[in-house]
């Protein structure tokens, strides 16, 4: 039921590999979920494939999240079961309620296809549609029915299904482009995929030297930091994009994989960290973070 080519979120915890289906996503857009004793929302709206991992702890108090079926800026709206607060999913922030302007810590978590995540994970567990005897409409046609590839030109044309305010639009990029987002260092800093392609990009985002991965024309995409901790205190690489859809570094030659894993030379066991991102479209995230900086090669 689920392709090579279908995307999915994936999160990693302590070794272990978990793949949330945007067919499955498009559908139900919230997953609860608890791994490694950390209570997480995944998230994914359609309108502007924004796909986020989320902690579910704020303030001390672990939330239960739902779906308002409301929108804000064409953006899916939360709802949070203790407070019955209003959030915007994009931003991870509340707007609504007695939770206002808290926000949603955002997790790392990377988008590829089914069939590269599998390949990298081979143990991976994936959330499956067939639950609770429901097969005929989990594994049915509602799942996989996103939106078309004329949506992002409409989008680009300022034909939003659902309202936008105008004035919140953001020109520096086409509002229906797919940008990364990295947030980290108390900075946040959107790579456009169409521009990169497959490619390492290495950038420094609030301070912190970070590179993004991408592969399969930008399908494939995640986001580490550079700096790796040694005996004698940490080390920053700089990478390059190998055709085999690895990735070296410059410094030792290393050879590394999508996951951020060393497989040879002298960084062989090593790993990056990952740092959080977003996957969306340019309007929602610029409508969410207004003084957004943008990568430029």
């Amino acid at each position: 039921w689920l392709a090579d080519d279908d995307l999915v979120l994936g999160y990693e915890s302590d070794g272990e590999a978990f793949a949330y289906p945007i067919n499955i996503l498009n559908f139900h857009e919230i997953v609860n979920d608890t791994i490694g004793g950390v209570p997480l929302l995944i998230t994914y709206c359609p309108l502007c494939f924004s796909g986020v991992v989320f902690s579910r702890e704020v303030d001390g108090q672990t939330l239960t999240f739902g779906n308002t079926s409301a929108l804000y800026q064409s953006d899916l709206v939360m709802y949070d079961h203790q407070t019955g607060s209003y959030w915007f999913q994009v931003a991870g922030e509340a707007v609504v309620g007695t939770l206002t302007g808290s926000r949603l810590k955002p997790l790392p978590s990377a988008t590829m296809p089914w069939g590269a995540w599998k390949a990298l994970h081979p143990d991976t567990l994936l959330i499956t549609g067939a639950q609770g005897g429901r097969e005929t409409i989990f594994a049915g046609s509602r799942y996989g029915s996103g939106f078309g590839s004329g949506y992002q030109d409409r989008i680009n044309k300022g034909q939003f299904i659902f309202p936008v305010d105008e004035d919140k639009l953001d020109g520096r990029l086409a509002a229906g482009e797919i940008v990364l987002t990295v947030e980290t260092g108390g900075g946040i800093t959107a790579f456009p995929l169409g521009v990169i392609g497959d490619g390492a990009v290495n950038a420094v985002v609030g301070g912190e030297a970070i590179v993004v991965f991408t592969t399969s024309g930008g399908r494939s995409v995640g986001a580490f930091s550079r700096t790796i901790e040694g005996p004698t205190g940490g080390r920053t690489l700089t990478f390059d994009y190998q055709e085999d859809e690895r990735f070296t570094d410059r410094e030792t030659g290393s050879t590394w994989d999508f996951a951020g894993r060393a497989g040879d030379g002298p960084l062989a066991g090593s790993r990056l960290e990952r740092v959080s991102t977003r996957r969306s479209l340019w309007f929602a995230v610029a409508i969410a973070f207004p003084d957004i900086d943008i990568h430029s090669p």
